[in-house]
């Protein structure tokens, strides 16, 4: 391995909200923190000697966007994925998030109806309600082996008058890599019911093996002109803090829209440092990725044979995607609020709560498992000790 993703590097001092925010959610800022869905590695030397270069330069003006930048974004889909997209179908975002609502505020009324799937990442659900929109939520279907899969017919009995359908793909919190053909048939029943989809594909790049990542705007023709999809460098090389993220957006007229929103809040520039490093990540990081890789489907495994081992009572299914592993502690039959107070007063750690991903979140946590290993022993370690204390 030429990368040492083992290494601990102590982030309590660098204003990580990670690290740093617990108290606001847990009462205390001394858990082991395995809540936030950042990473814990150093990111790519790659990107490290880019945002070294460009601090050297000691000028940190107006930044403008070079031909390469949307290069390096083409062809890592292309390279990727095998999805073929035109440079004019970009536009900068400093965040997904930011993306989804502008999204929302401008191609849809207030009480129009938008369509989620949970349990989801928890933003989905706030910023609908947020932006005064009707949200409408198609419960995702779990099976006996522990997966999860959409329900189609639950979806096209809700989907009338819906405006927009914000697909998570890869999901959070489930781990899910739809596939092909999961996609296509939620593109039709779209395209049929006249829905825009909004694809949420930040974790795109975090795919465990023997699974693919299909952009859903990569499916059809149709679909590509009906979907608009939001990516980031972020998730995949550590980034989050740099503020910098990107939509894909085919049809010219949504393009437009959405070019006078970016326009009139005056956020259509990178910073200096988002634009060197995506582009470094891009068409240097690579090898760096591959490698994240199998470092954290080790940690995957690691984890699951660990709490197969030593805390039977919890089920879990090896996710398809994401750095995220989502675990029911269902089978402990205890309060809520004790099993809660444990883990933190206990165990001493920061978990993502299952409740706050909605419907099905209930008595599940999400750990973060892009860490070096001796944090997820310790941090398993912790979930034991918190268990065996009730």
């Amino acid at each position: 391995m030429n990368f040492n993703f083992d290494k601990i590097i102590d982030r309590s001092n660098n204003f990580s909200a990670k690290w740093s925010e617990m108290n606001k959610i847990f009462g205390t800022n001394t858990l082991l923190p395995m809540w936030v869905a950042d990473m814990d590695f150093l990111t790519a030397p790659c990107i490290m000697d880019a945002l070294k270069d460009r601090l050297e330069q000691g000028i940190f003006g107006y930044t403008t966007r070079p031909y390469s930048y949307n290069e390096s974004i083409v062809n890592w889909l292309d390279n990727r994925f095998s999805w073929k997209i035109k440079q004019e179908w970009l536009m900068f975002s400093p965040a997904v998030i930011t993306s989804i609502s502008l999204l929302i505020q401008n191609l849809t009324q207030k009480n129009d109806k938008i369509m989620i799937q949970e349990p989801v990442y928890s933003p989905f659900h706030s910023i609908v309600e947020s932006n005064e929109r009707d949200l409408v939520i198609s419960p995702l279907v779990k099976l006996d082996d522990g997966s999860y899969v959409m329900d189609y017919e639950d979806i096209e009995a809700k989907i009338k008058d819906v405006k927009i359908f914000i697909l998570c793909n890869p999901h959070n919190p489930v781990g899910r890599v739809w596939t092909r053909e999961e996609l296509t048939r939620l593109g039709e029943i779209c395209l049929k019911h006249n829905v825009l989809v909004i694809s949420d594909e930040i974790h795109s790049d975090i795919i465990l093996k023997n699974h693919k990542h299909t952009p859903f705007a990569s499916i059809s023709k149709e679909i590509e002109e009906n979907t608009i999809t939001c990516m980031a460098p972020t998730k995949t090389f550590n980034l989050a803090g740099l503020q910098s993220s990107f939509l894909v957006i085919p049809n010219p007229s949504h393009y437009e829209v959405m070019d006078k929103a970016f326009s009139r809040l005056d956020i259509k520039r990178n910073n200096a440092f988002s634009l060197v490093a995506t582009e470094a990540a891009y068409n240097y990081g690579e090898d760096w990725l591959d490698e994240l890789l199998k470092y954290i489907e080790d940690n995957i495994d690691f984890a699951i044979e660990y709490i197969k081992t030593n805390i039977p009572q919890l089920k879990v299914k090896k996710p398809e995607g994401t750095y995220l592993l989502w675990v029911d502690f269902n089978n402990l039959n205890v309060d809520e609020k004790d099993l809660k107070n444990a883990l933190i007063s206990k165990g001493r750690v920061a978990l993502s709560d299952g409740s706050s991903f909605g419907i099905g979140g209930d008595g599940y946590y999400r750990i973060n498992l892009a860490c070096p290993r001796s944090m997820v022993l310790e941090c398993l370690k912790r979930i034991e000790f918190a268990i065996n204390s009730l």
